[in-house]
């Protein structure tokens, strides 16, 4: 192990001149500024803040009376997840581990304090647990994996509706926003991706400009314009400001998926589609069967961006009034209680916002290994 680490430090951090000199002068100043960070952590920072805050990070305004049905939403969105990790990853025993880690860290993090809500926490890891191993080990549930998670879904929003939607925020609505407008804008942009290949010359013209007006505004003029056009276009529909912020997200993020899917269409050999018509397959046939399945190997990378990038954009809905996870760190720090804790507060949203894009990378990277297997 020893040989290896000074053969790879040779090769990659002393191999030129250049090198040398560059890892002497970086190396030293990396270290310095990880033992400064620690250090800081570890002596210095206050971090009740965290515990004491915990449920306006996660659940925002939501009413702590109430809190169990956002727990309750956090248990089936858990369970979901976990269903579809089951289908990339198999449970193995040293998941166990994994998840044992996991949840000690989540403890730690809530606090005595909060300790009330340890059950929901165990239940949430539970149903994650649950359906991890039900995939794994149960191919047939994978045959019914999307319409249990429509129905998922579903609970999840008939579960957290009655309080109010209005009071929906922290982690939970970034999670929620991110989730509905992933799985929602995929079918649009695939739908956009086809019409702008479409031979009727109307159906093309129509899905490119959809596309490329879109393409060509910010985010926030988008979503800003649903939420007041909304209740001008359809007085008769009372939508709540969390429905016309997803429906915004959508709207813009379809384009984007539109143009990735576009790219992985266009990288399927046109031979293959001309023998499918000779045989006398359908259109959808041919789409559904051989075209979209090549392409989604090629776009899943940018696809799996377009989720990070709504991910990480959902602080954008401040501008309609939502109190998202960013929103609900700066509501913390507004309390002259806490004024001082600004390190304190946005380094745990600096590292929430990187633990879960990491993994969605991590988990993005073996699902293409995975599919990749098929073409090899």
């Amino acid at each position: 192990m020893i040989a290896r680490t000074i053969r790879w430090s040779r090769h990659n951090l002393f191999g030129k001149p250049f090198d040398t000199v560059l890892s002497i002068i970086v190396i030293p100043g990396v270290l310095w500024l990880v033992y400064q960070t620690v250090d800081w952590a570890l002596t210095t920072a206050k971090w009740d803040v965290i515990p004491q805050s915990l449920r306006v990070l996660m659940i925002g305004i939501f009413p702590a009376d109430q809190a169990w049905r956002a727990w309750t939403a956090v248990s089936i969105i858990g369970a979901i997840l976990g269903a579809a990790l089951g289908c990339i990853f198999t449970f193995r025993r040293r998941h166990v581990v994994f998840l044992l880690l996991t949840l000690f860290i989540v403890l730690l993090v809530t606090g005595p304090g909060e300790w009330a809500t340890a059950p929901f926490i165990v239940l949430a890891m539970g149903g994650f647990a649950a359906g991890w191993l039900l995939t794994s080990y149960v191919p047939r549930a994978r045959h019914v994996l999307l319409p249990a998670a429509s129905t998922g879904f579903i609970a999840v929003f008939a579960v957290m509706t009655p309080p109010g939607v209005g009071l929906w925020g922290g982690l939970l609505l970034s999670i929620l926003l991110t989730l509905v407008t992933s799985v929602l804008s995929l079918p649009i942009g695939i739908v956009l991706a086809l019409g702008r290949r479409s031979r009727l010359s109307s159906v093309r013209v129509l899905c490119t400009a959809y596309i490329e007006v879109m393409r060509s505004v910010p985010l926030i003029l988008v979503v800003y314009w649903i939420w007041i056009l909304m209740p001008v276009l359809t007085p008769q529909w009372d939508l709540a400001d969390v429905a016309r912020g997803m429906i915004g997200f959508t709207i813009f993020y379809s384009a984007y998926v539109a143009e990735y899917m576009r790219s992985g269409l266009q990288a399927v050999p046109k031979g293959q589609t001309e023998a499918a018509r000779s045989l006398g397959m359908s259109e959808l046939d041919i789409n559904l069967s051989i075209v979209l399945p090549q392409a989604f190997r090629v776009v899943l990378p940018p696809l799996v961006g377009n989720v990070l990038d709504i991910f990480n954009t959902a602080p954008l809905v401040f501008i309609i009034g939502l109190t998202d996870f960013l929103r609900a760190g700066q509501m913390i720090l507004a309390n002259p209680e806490n004024s001082d804790r600004i390190y304190e507060v946005y380094s745990f949203l600096f590292m929430t916002y990187f633990i879960i894009g990491s993994l969605i990378t991590f988990v993005a990277r073996k699902l293409e290994s995975h599919l990749s297997r098929g073409s090899r």
